[in-house]
């Protein structure tokens, strides 16, 4: 039993009255001990359900952070080839997945790669509470296994394609470890939160991070602010994801540096699209729809796709409106470059297998 770790337990489990925040380095220090195990299964689940019950505050996600900077793993920059000195996008998506609507962002990563912009995403496997679909599955439907790669094969795969995936059960087993109390505790600790915005890169990225309730913003915005991340966008998104919904106008929040935080509103009706979002049915179906929509077959699925991928070719510099951003994700689609991504990336593994 740690000492330390009780006393931090204490402190945020005292209950309304006398319990207190941790200050930043608390926050670090708790990660950390919680990743190496040294407090007891007894100790984290106590912290995990009283940290959930007290919300965390900006700076304990900052402090959370630091830790999964020290301890986690971390993409390198790309040196050489089309993707030299480009700062990806960190695409902050729920770990416990989908399970109402289908998720774009796989599709849209690849749009993005497509034209030029070096993405990351991250996850593991099917994931309490929600037990959603997890973008793991769905890579692996469209004939990319992150499974089956090391930290040094996700790296060679990133240098050659531009996509990247950091797989914690492989590449963060200590990460992976904390997953079975989420299910033992019956709720989405903190740490769900904090994973929305962890950039496991060593460069200047620009991190895209959802969210379902608006006072978690203002946390992410506290936490940036703390660790001087200057280039988000928080996005309050399907299910809490990266995704912009059609059944609703798109809250979106803009961090530039130099520039103050901006909010901006997007309404499909604005770009003639319906108010569906495409429903997830099955990860069979879905996986079928996505290959149709690789083929640049119109659907509502590839309309959901456009209206996701418009939009971040717009935020990230590629296009200078979301009129082009739609119009060059429809063309990449339609001309099958797309397509020939994925296969590229298909063909790198199928060599670094051989």
């Amino acid at each position: 039993m740690s000492n330390e770790f009780r006393e931090l337990v204490r402190k945020i489990g005292s209950g309304v009255h006398t319990g207190e925040n941790l200050t930043r380095s608390e926050a670090a220090a708790a990660t950390r001990m919680m990743l190496l195990g040294e407090a007891t299964p007894a100790q984290i689940g106590a912290f995990m359900i009283a940290h959930r019950i007290k919300r965390p505050t900006g700076a304990e996600l900052a402090g959370m952070l630091d830790a999964y900077d020290e301890l986690g793993p971390k993409l390198k920059p790309i040196e050489m080839g089309n993707f030299a000195n480009i700062s990806p996008i960190i695409f902050g998506v729920p770990y416990d997945g989908r399970s109402r609507t289908a998720p774009l962002s796989p599709l849209t990563a690849l749009i993005l790669v497509s034209a030029g912009v070096p993405v990351i995403m991250h996850g593991g496997n099917t994931m309490p509470t929600k037990e959603g679909i997890p973008l793991i599955e769905i890579w692996q439907g469209l004939g990319i296994d992150w499974t089956k790669l090391s930290l040094l094969e996700v790296q060679k795969v990133f240098n050659e394609s531009g996509l990247g995936f950091i797989y914690i059960v492989t590449h963060f087993p200590q990460a992976e470890n904390l997953v079975s109390y989420r299910r033992e505790i019956g709720k989405r600790p903190p740490f769900a939160t904090m994973e929305l915005i962890w950039c496991p890169y060593l460069g200047d990225a620009h991190i895209v991070c959802g969210y379902v309730h608006p006072p978690t913003e203002n946390m992410f915005q506290e936490a940036f602010n703390l660790r001087k991340t200057k280039k988000f966008t928080t996005v309050k998104g399907l299910e809490g994801s990266c995704d912009l919904p059609r059944d609703r106008t798109s809250i979106i929040g803009i961090s530039q540096p130099d520039k103050p935080f901006e909010r901006l509103l997007l309404d499909r009706a604005d770009y003639g699209f319906s108010n569906k979002n495409y429903p997830l049915n099955s990860t069979s179906e879905l996986i079928a729809e996505m290959q149709l929509v690789l083929q640049g077959k119109s659907s509502e699925l590839m309309k959901s796709i456009l209206w996701n991928s418009g939009f971040y070719l717009w935020r990230y510099g590629i296009c200078p409106d979301m009129t082009s951003g739609l119009d060059k994700a429809e063309s990449l689609l339609i001309s099958g470059k797309v397509a020939d991504k994925l296969k590229e990336i298909q063909q790198i593994l199928s060599t670094d297998n051989g």
